[in-house]
């Protein structure tokens, strides 16, 4: 929370100091970045000493300092005291008494009278700067002369108090993270005459920071029965009830009154709600939190009320009362003061007064409606036809037949159907040897909507009853749940799941410890839950595949993006079975058999499991290369003017800069941001931002109602990290991303949570009020529910909506060993292009891992290369190359040029992949793709060949519509890339290691 105004206003208090300093005025002042915090801290307390006490000791000063302090440990911080005189260092202290509540040192008073300086939490940063280890510095014991001196001083030189600096506002302990005394909050707890517990209602404007410690703020004030706000007429108004446990607490809840104006008109307890105990998740159904509250500790409850902009000024009174389980309720008075103005849009321009907290709870975009390029979905029989796609299901609910109709090439939806699955998937029950039968009871369609269809079967056996609940969303999404019930006492050897894919279609795997690249012959893979984020895998072919993930009801996303240790998967009880299951991928009989299974385990009757999973049928639409070769992206913040002569169509805005300077917070400078956006707009490029779910600025205004959520909203954790998080959110986090230069440090998300609700609101307000042309997700923490909502909000009025997403290689100890691609891909069917490749190996990596974990093409995708710039020859064979102006060795524009030169936004793209592509080369580890129109060609080709060497090219002439006689084969002149060159058909063309070519082919 950011106390402008008030601690700019210098409130003065009095605080009083021990026996040997005289009571002291305090000022409360922002110390205008008036000196280093990287090396003497955040906090300084301003001290003067006058002539007169000079005079009594020369050697010797004192000082008292009511510092009341809520860090741990106080005695173990060192305290730095300075001169204002040249700003020298005192090299002398020695402390006498310090702790929370004050502290008392002895200084050498080097300049004799004037100001010094007492900063008391000095810190430095250790480790990596991105991602700090804030450490205080220690004490330091004086020795020497002046020690004996200063020990045996009798009368030193009194100093006094008369400010309180922080380095700036934003860093501010006042008014709400200085403590009460321990006195004060005895005589607080007198007046509460033996309370269980005590309220405080407290303003908007200071948000209750401190769990254990009372701020003296509530110690000033004393015990308050009422509370009085200010409002405009149709504000979301918010304020807090601060709950002080004397005993523990168990269900606080809040009941509401209706406010009632003098003349009879109401504003209704239905317009109110409390933040805490209430409201609506990210799947749009009710929430209901059960608040309990530890002994000694303090839970603010913020309370909302949204105000009716057709009632009359005027005063509103009215109660809120707090009710404890087994305790006597408590009611503060509750008086708004509506005034004659009307709050645009409910006040949501102004989020400082936490005017957006009511977004948490928002249900916008949450319907199904199908979003472009996807169609309704149809039912026929039992088969549901979506874009590009058929799912055939079977009596007992599960899927008997997958068809694609996505071309090898993946530009066009054809006739022909490729069939996924050898035979229909199922599951295999066994109880010692021999092998349970089911009787299927039916199949039956329950909801038939454009968006969903869904489906219920119900099979039975002697002692075992499942029933199976599907659901398909238009974007080939699968869900389903299977419950599985014992009727009796089972013991039963194993239960495994079938997905028999026809080999011709089982070409490519991700996932289960695999990178993306050609199947193995077999596949041996157990849970490993705390080491690893791996839970199901991506088996197909270019124009045909499916994802498949094993969970059951309790699942929970983990965390991502260096994070997954502190957040893994659940262990599903079903599938894993105390580490007894497992996947095999192996050749069986006339398919590649992926076999689930979950070992030996017993079921008492009555007993239930639930082996439910996710599918996802790929591709999910056609490659839009038009997109891809007209967009093109400028990833910095620049000038208009430079961006446009750059070539560049589309910018995307990274945080740290002038106009989005927070991580994932970008309401602050939203009118810088508009502005530039007006300009790009007149200038005919697009701008999108950087705006995702994992981390959220310590600017955001919500913080400390975010906080007041417990774990809801931010993952719990070990704190530390850089020293605002520390000194302010104090413990129980996960500190994230930190930009050095501005300080913003970020706390990581917990994962699912209502905090999805308010972004998808945030992502509305910028596209309606900014005019945000979409955004930049660099790694994200949400599901595919809240990416339908941000895709529909994006593209609402004809907005573009365009989105892409970057991620670094996950494959790693901290990531939990995932692919950025079979991690996202429930993303995929509403991005538009793919930046993977940060860790990426362009050298090493085959075509294969080319294909599958970079170019996005078997998804329906295109994309961008990465790390140093990524391979132009080898990137060209799929479309891609890399973004300005990331890699100053990988400069795209020289092949932009040669696109437009061809023509290549007129072009069909025939890539290797494809039986139909028209030149192959005669060596199998150099490639070719074509990009085929009128009667030319251009044709890139990339070698994965150990050594440099030659190839001649395999054309079929007919397919091209181009006369073998009369061909030639020219080589633009590319910088950095490839030297002019003309050949002839049937020449050897030299391609270098790792290198490759951009032929035109065409008539004379």
């Amino acid at each position: 929370m950011r106390q402008f105004v008030s601690f700019l206003a210098l409130i003065v208090f009095l605080l009083t100091g021990n026996t040997h300093s005289r009571a002291q005025n305090i000022a409360y002042q922002n110390g205008n970045n008036g000196w280093d915090p990287d090396s003497l801290g955040n906090h300084r307390f301003v001290i003067l000493l006058t002539a007169d006490q000079f005079k009594v000791n020369r050697q010797v000063a004192r000082v008292s300092i009511p510092w009341r302090r809520s860090d741990k440990d106080p005695g173990k911080k060192r305290i730095i005291v300075v001169s204002e005189k040249n700003n020298t260092l005192v090299q002398n202290i020695l402390p006498l008494h310090i702790n929370a509540e004050k502290g008392e040192l002895l200084f050498e008073p080097l300049h004799g009278a004037g100001k010094y300086f007492v900063y008391y939490l000095p810190y430095k940063n250790e480790g990596r700067s991105n991602y700090p280890k804030g450490v205080y510095l220690k004490p330091v014991t004086t020795t020497g002369s002046w020690q004996s001196t200063a020990s045996a001083a009798t009368k030193p030189a009194m100093a006094s108090v008369t400010a309180y600096q922080s380095i700036d506002a934003f860093n501010s302990f006042y008014p709400m993270s200085f403590i009460a005394t321990a006195a004060e909050t005895a005589r607080l707890k007198s007046m509460a005459k033996n309370k269980a517990y005590i309220v405080f209602p407290e303003d908007r404007m200071f948000p209750i920071k401190m769990q254990d410690n009372i701020p003296y703020r509530w110690a000033q004030k004393g015990i308050q029965t009422s509370f009085s706000g200010k409002v405009d007429k149709g504000e979301w108004y918010s304020y807090q009830l601060g709950i002080w446990a004397q005993i523990n607490l168990q269900k606080v809840q809040v009941q509401f009154s209706d406010l009632k104006s003098a003349t009879g008109q109401l504003i209704r307890s239905s317009n109110m709600s409390c933040l805490n105990t209430d409201g609506t998740n990210y799947k749009a159904e009710p929430l209901t939190k059960q608040v309990d509250v530890p002994a000694g500790f303090i839970q603010p409850l913020w309370c909302m009320v949204q105000v009716p902009q057709n009632i009359s000024a005027g005063v509103y009174n009215g109660t809120a009362t707090i009710t404890v389980a087994g305790q006597a309720a408590t009611t503060i008075r509750i008086q708004l003061q509506v005034s004659n103005n009307t709050a645009t849009e409910g006040g949501i321009g102004q989020p400082e007064k936490q005017t957006r907290l009511h977004w948490l709870n928002s249900t916008l975009a949450q319907e199904n409606t199908v979003i472009a390029p996807y169609t309704p979905l149809q039912v026929t029989d039992t088969t549901i036809s979506l874009l590009g796609r058929k799912l055939l299901i079977a009596k007992d609910g599960f899927p008997a037949q997958v068809q694609s109709f996505f071309t090898p090439e993946m530009t066009s939806i054809g006739k022909e159907a490729y069939n996924l699955l050898a035979e229909p998937m199922h599951f295999h029950f066994t109880a010692g040897k021999q092998k349970i039968n089911w009787q299927q009871q039916g199949l039956q369609f329950t909801n038939r909507q454009p968006g969903t269809v869904s489906w219920h079967a119900t099979s039975t056996a002697p002692n075992l009853n499942m029933q199976v609940n599907g659901s398909l969303e238009f974007d080939g999404f699968l869900n389903y749940q299977v419950k599985l019930t014992a009727l009796e006492d089972i013991t039963l050897s194993d239960i495994n799941f079938h997905i028999p894919v026809a080999p011709q279609h089982a070409k490519y795997v991700m996932g289960l410890g695999l990178k993306g690249g050609n199947r193995p012959d077999s596949v041996l893979w157990k849970w490993d839950v705390a080491n690893k984020n791996q839970d199901g895998a991506w088996l197909g072919d270019v124009n045909i595949g499916l994802q498949f993930s094993l969970r059951d009801e309790h699942y929970v996303r983990p965390l991502n993006t260096n994070f997954y240790l502190q957040k893994p998967l659940l262990l599903p009880t079903s599938w894993g079975n105390s580490n007894k299951g497992g996947i095999d991928i192996f050749k069986k009989g006339s398919s590649v058999l992926v076999n689930a299974y979950s070992g030996e385990r017993n079921m008492k009757k009555g007993e239930v499991l639930y082996y439910n999973f996710t599918l996802l049928l790929t591709p999910f639409h056609p490659l839009n290369t038009q997109q891809q070769w007209a967009d093109r992206y400028y990833h910095r913040y620049k000038e208009i003017d430079t961006i446009k002569a750059a070539g560049a169509t589309v910018v995307n805005i990274h945080h740290a800069n002038a106009i989005n300077p927070w991580i994932n917070y970008p309401f602050i400078e939203w009118k810088k941001m508009k502005a530039y956006i007006d300009e790009a707009h007149q200038k005919g490029l697009k701008v999108k931002i950087y705006n995702t779910v994992r981390e959220l600025s310590n600017k955001a205004y919500e913080t400390f109602p975010l906080r007041s959520l417990g774990h809801e909203i931010y993952s719990p954790g070990k704190g530390g990290g850089f020293s605002w998080l520390q000194e302010h959110v104090k413990d129980d986090y996960i500190a994230a991303w930190f930009v050095p230069e501005i300080k913003d440090a970020a706390i990581i998300n917990s994962g699912m949570s209502r905090w999805h609700n308010y972004y998808v609101e945030g992502m509305n307000w910028l596209t309606q009020k900014v005019g945000i042309d979409g955004i930049y997700l660099d790694d994200v923490a949400f599901d595919r529910t809240t990416m339908k909502r941000i895709k529909r909000v994006l593209t609402q009025n004809n907005k573009p909506g365009i989105i892409d997403l970057h991620s670094a290689n996950q494959y790693n100890k901290s990531d939990g060993f995932n692919n950025s691609a079979n991690l996202y891909m429930e993303h995929f069917p509403y991005i538009n292009r793919l930046w993977f490749g940060e860790y990426f190996d362009y050298e090493k990596n085959n075509p294969d891992f080319y294909l599958t974990e970079v170019s996005g093409i078997p998804f329906g995708l295109m994309g961008e290369m990465l790390e140093g710039g990524g391979n132009p020859w080898r990137g060209m064979i799929y479309g891609i190359t890399n973004r300005l102006p990331w890699s100053a060795n990988a400069d795209p524009r020289p092949i932009w040029k040669v696109w437009d030169d061809f023509g290549i936004q007129q072009t069909d793209m025939i890539g290797y992949w494809s039986p139909n592509c028209p030149v192959k080369t005669n060596n199998d580890k150099v490639l070719a793709t074509v990009y085929k129109k009128n009667g030319t060609a251009l044709i890139s080709i990339a070698s994965w060949a150990a050594e440099d060497t030659e190839v001649q090219l395999q054309i079929n002439w007919e397919a091209l519509g181009i006369n073998a006689a009369n061909a030639v084969i020219e080589a633009p002149a590319v910088a950095n890339f490839q030297p002019a060159r003309t050949f002839t058909p049937g020449d050897k063309i030299p391609v270098q290691k790792n290198k490759g070519w951009l032929l035109v082919l065409k008539n004379k």
